[in-house]
């Protein structure tokens, strides 16, 4: 597998790290609240993972999927919330932000069911591709423009378990 990467992003170790301290900073954030973890379906699953096991709060999770069509921008929602957010401190996980539509299109939708607030974590930030005005209130690591892949990043639903980020090599025709 190791031979289809241009090269590692971030290593499992620095990912690891930084998830550590963004698990301290939340805690400090929301010390002596209940959280409520709110996952964007797939990819934020290892993040989920790692970062709730981290916490020094009393959390909940659940879970949204959506799909965006690449050629209108168009968000809908695949998988709708199990439980209700009103009057309670959502945090919204995700993998990567990189045009910010998808987010935007979460945010405005959660607001409406009137959480106490709302932020959003991302293990991953791509201001380089950003379309939208997205501001994450806490960002793990900053991605350029390159292909990645791994902690919960997919190439065609692959690569997701890798405990590092890498830079696919792209094939012909691919």
């Amino acid at each position: 597998m190791s031979g289809m990467w241009k090269k590692i992003i971030y290593t499992q170790e620095q990912i690891q790290e930084r998830v550590s301290q963004l698990a301290e900073q939340i805690s400090r954030d929301y010390a002596g609240q209940q959280l409520h973890l709110l996952a964007v379906l797939r990819g934020a699953i290892p993040f989920l993972a790692d970062l709730s096991m981290q916490l020094k709060l009393d959390v909940t999770y659940d879970f949204l999927a959506v799909t965006r069509q690449k050629e209108t921008g168009h968000v809908q929602l695949l998988k709708d919330l199990d439980t209700a957010i009103k009057d309670r401190h959502v945090l919204l996980v995700e993998d990567i932000i990189n045009e910010g539509q998808t987010i935007n299109f979460l945010l405005q939708t959660l607001r409406m069911r009137l959480p106490k607030d709302i932020k959003v974590c991302t293990m991953f930030d791509r201001p380089c591709r950003r379309k939208a005005e997205v501001n994450p209130d806490y960002v793990g690591l900053t991605l350029e423009d390159q292909f990645a892949v791994g902690y919960g990043l997919d190439y065609r639903q692959k690569y997701r378990n890798l405990p590092y980020l890498a830079e696919l090599e792209q094939k012909q025709g691919e």
